[in-house]
């Protein structure tokens, strides 16, 4: 996390300028007198969300300040400025990278075709690679398991990271729409880290729709006895249906270039995209490798602009591997085990 060197007054750091405000008036009395829909009206609104975000965040942090017997009341009062400082420019970046793919949309609203009304539209899960051809970049046939490992640094220590993704033979019914159960479990250094299931379904013209996820981080702490993976946060869950979120496609099975995915929308918790930028990209990890077949994509998210990898899919296996563009790191394909 960033830490300002030079403080001010906290005050300073949550002034709310006129123009701020008359902005949000605006936005209010717009929505009274006249209906703006798209794209880009989500994103003013998910932008004014993220704004009372960090008020409420700061003014429950002066609230825990404000809990003491006052010797470092001052430094704590200013921990809070910063720390909502620095949360206004993430603001700033969600909100610049939310409006640009606004206009890489057309503005066009996310309005999947997905829900018990398009039932008829999905396959049976449990005959994916039975009866019903997969789809060749994520091959949802119950019994496939793929393994990554990837390592990076860390306080200056290097870390190593493994992911095993396995295609279990579980059905859960989300929204209408039939979903296969997908967990995904990551463990660093031997500690398990996430254990995750992610809900997957395909259409009858074989691409395969992101339901949602339940998501489970974990944390082990020494002193304990034993020491034991304590679950210490659920964030990016999302079920579509639910609480307005909203599944997507999270690949095709014909891609074409320049084809960009929402994979799903939970506004301020998980609104990941995917651009198709090749079909024909070569690639090579140690469990497998393609020439000019491979399936390359961005993959991206307003929500984290570091957050950007080129992903790429050998036909018949699916992902092989992953490249962090900010970091330069890679994640690799290391075992793949069909059913």
């Amino acid at each position: 996390m960033h830490t300002n060197n030079h403080r001010t007054p906290a005050s300073n750091h949550w002034h709310l300028t006129s123009t701020l405000l008359l902005a949000m008036c605006a936005l209010v009395s717009g929505a009274v007198h006249a209906v703006e829909l798209g794209c880009a009206a989500s994103a003013r609104f998910a932008a004014l969300a993220c704004e009372y975000s960090v008020r409420d965040d700061f003014h429950t942090q002066r609230a825990i300040c404000l809990d003491s017997d006052g010797a470092n009341l001052e430094d704590c009062m200013a921990d809070a400025g910063d720390n909502a400082a620095e949360a206004r420019e993430e603001c700033a970046g969600i909100n610049e990278g939310r409006f640009t793919l606004c206009t890489q949309v057309n503005n066009a609203a996310h309005e999947p075709e997905y829900g018990e009304e398009f039932a008829d539209n999905f396959v049976d899960p449990t005959q994916i690679g039975v009866s019903i051809t997969p789809n060749p970049y994520f091959p949802l046939t119950a019994g496939n398991r793929w393994v990554y490992e990837g390592s990076f640094e860390e306080d200056g220590e290097e870390i190593t990271e493994r992911i095993t993704i396995t295609v279990e033979p579980e059905v859960k019914l989300i929204a209408g729409i039939q979903c296969i159960v997908v967990r995904d479990v990551v463990v660093i250094d031997g500690q398990l880290i996430e254990d995750t299931d992610d809900w997957f379904a395909q259409d009858i013209d074989g691409n395969v729709w992101y339901c949602g996820e339940e998501v489970k981080d974990y944390e082990t702490f020494d002193d304990d006895q034993p020491a034991l993976p304590e679950l210490i946060s659920d964030d990016g869950s999302f079920k579509a249906g639910r609480d307005g979120d909203e599944g997507g496609i999270l690949l095709p099975f014909a891609p074409a270039v320049g084809d960009l995915f929402r994979q799903e929308l939970s506004i301020a918790n998980a609104e990941d995209v995917i651009e198709i930028l090749a079909i024909d990209a070569s690639e090579a990890s140690p469990a497998a490798s393609c020439t000019n077949e491979c399936l390359q994509t961005f993959d991206f998210s307003p929500l984290d602009p570091e957050a950007q990898e080129h992903k790429f899919y050998a036909p018949g296996i699916g992902k092989i591997l992953e490249v962090d563009l900010i970091e330069g790191t890679r994640v690799e394909l290391i075992e793949f085990t069909v059913n």
